[in-house]
């Protein structure tokens, strides 16, 4: 019996609150019904044309909603948005550009109007107007979103210096690193020293980025550059070299310039042991392309021929397949070219289109290497290695 009596005592709380439940749940409705009557009809057909992805009929019907309620300032930047998808950018500019012209626009409307602004300047292409208006942003809550556009401004008008500040902004922003990004920046810094024999310069870049990225494989290639273009093949091989430590899969990247310093220094002998060497622990194309033309060049057909030969067994592939070819014919006699001719130019109409390099990121194919990829603008995305897998597969 005490049981029963606790649960009577609590019935009328239940009662209680499931009363007050309902009552508010009635004022919401009636306050959404009141709200819905106040809309005109076209701004429901425009959602319903939003729904059914006909965008073009549905900036009509708001358009129509605009006309009738021009306080519609939410449906003014739906309004807007849907003019620069559409790329009526002209249209987009004006929507926003009319927003900030109100005196009456909230403080916190006014932040996203420039905002929306500043995106139409930069998809018009209107850079300088966008910076200025993405700059605007500070300390807002679109100023992440804000330095993200503003970094590609930056890389797009290569203005490295802008663009390692914006970097290091939205580091602190979004707590994350992007010390592999700015160490491209720096390396994109030291290149242009270069080109204007600023070598003391390049070197501050160089080291700035190594800093930034201890294992960043471009910064080591460049100090070896500029070694190079100071007459000092022997540091650039030493800087080079370094790269084995760094991501060895990128020494095929420097596999030419290495063989190209040793010559200078008067050790052929000594750069072909080398790229012997790195081509059995680290084989790629790249390697094994400069490797051949190096023994062909110094030690003859018959050894690049052998030297191939024993690759193949390692490692086959089509581009390796043509060096051989080449190499047979010519050492070949007379009698025999011919056919090794037929044979190598069915195998060269099959490896057009390999050794390319691939986005890792997006996919993109090119036969140079990028170090950002042209397709998705990631920084170093690339796999170093070529690939021997034709177009259209993964």
């Amino acid at each position: 019996m005490p049981d029963l009596e606790f649960w009577w005592w609590l019935l009328p709380g239940f009662v209680l609150f499931f009363a007050l439940g309902w009552i508010a749940a009635r004022i919401d409705i009636s306050h959404l019904l009141r709200e819905s009557r106040a809309l005109p009809l076209s701004y429901f057909r425009g959602l319903n044309f939003l729904l059914n992805e006909q965008p073009d009929k549905a900036i009509e019907s708001f358009i129509e909603v605009v006309k009738v309620d021009p306080q519609t300032i939410d449906l003014h930047f739906a309004l807007g948005n849907l003019f620069r998808r559409q790329g009526e950018i002209d249209r987009a500019i004006r929507m926003h550009q009319n927003l900030l012209d109100r005196i009456d626009l909230p403080a916190d409307k006014r932040q996203v109007a420039v905002f929306e602004l500043a995106q139409d300047f930069h998809r018009a292409g209107l850079l300088d107007r966008a910076e200025e208006l993405f700059m605007r942003l500070d300390g807002s809550p679109f100023e992440l979103q804000s330095q993200g556009f503003l970094l590609q401004i930056y890389e797009q008008e290569k203005d490295w210096q802008k663009a390692i500040a914006a970097t290091r902004r939205m580091e602190a922003l979004a707590k994350l690193p992007y010390f592999k990004e700015i160490a491209h920046y720096c390396c994109e810094l030291a290149q242009n020293a270069m080109l204007r024999s600023q070598f003391g310069e390049a070197r501050a870049c160089i080291d700035q980025a190594l800093a930034e990225y201890k294992l960043c494989t471009r910064a080591t290639m460049l100090l070896g550059d500029v070694e190079t273009q100071q007459d000092r093949p022997a540091a650039a091989i030493e800087a080079w070299q370094r790269i084995e430590s760094q991501n060895p899969a990128f020494l095929g990247l420097v596999a030419e310039r290495l063989a190209d310093a040793y010559r200078k220094v008067g050790d052929v002998a000594q750069g072909i042991r080398v790229l012997r060497s790195y081509q059995d622990q680290y084989p790629s194309l790249d390697l094994l392309t400069t490797l051949f033309n190096q023994i062909l060049t110094h030690e003859g057909a018959e050894s690049a021929a052998q030297a191939i030969k024993e690759e193949l067994t390692r490692n086959p592939t089509l581009l390796g397949l043509d060096k051989l070819l080449e190499a047979q014919l010519m050492a070949a006699p007379a009698e025999r070219r011919n056919d090794l001719e037929l044979v190598k130019n069915l195998v060269g109409q099959h490896i057009k289109r390999l050794g390319m390099y691939r986005c890792e990121q997006c996919g993109f194919r090119a036969k140079q290497y990028y170090w950002r990829c042209p397709g998705c603008n990631k920084w170093e995305t690339y796999s170093p290695k070529r690939t021997e897998t034709p177009d259209g597969f993964a």
